[in-house]
């Protein structure tokens, strides 16, 4: 069965950094478009950045220019380097796969996943 399963979380402070990591199985990997989203608490769940199968990647503009989204396809394993981080930041973090087989990831929308891990939770103090 399709499994995603998130590391790499934890307590930094501001302007530091994390690698989150989400390892998946259950299914072929390098014909899915990944991607990292992210809830606040109260919030709604944000689309932090996408990789499609062929490595085009796509960020929300909270994270352009901070956060790097790659995936190592021998490994089956999703990456998302965060960099520059702020207290606004801290959230849960969530690995989810694309619904359709081949298929591009636009415009960040989370109702285009079908699997999701269960998050990792990165807090960013000031």
């Amino acid at each position: 069965q399709v499994q995603l399963l998130e590391s790499g979380g934890g307590s930094v402070q501001a302007g530091g950094s994390l690698r989150l990591s989400c390892a998946a199985s259950g299914f072929s990997y390098s014909v899915y478009a990944m991607g990292w989203f992210r809830q606040a608490p109260g919030q709604a769940r944000e689309g932090v950045a996408t990789i499609d199968t062929d490595g085009r990647t796509n960020y929300g503009d909270s994270v352009k220019g901070r956060f790097t989204i790659s995936r190592d396809n021998t490994k089956n394993t999703l990456y998302l380097q965060m960099s520059s981080l702020k207290p606004e930041d801290t959230a849960m973090y969530y690995c989810a796969r694309h619904a359709a087989y081949g298929f591009r990831w636009h415009l960040l929308r989370f109702g285009d996943a079908n699997y999701w891990g269960q998050g990792t939770q990165v807090t960013v103090s000031s």
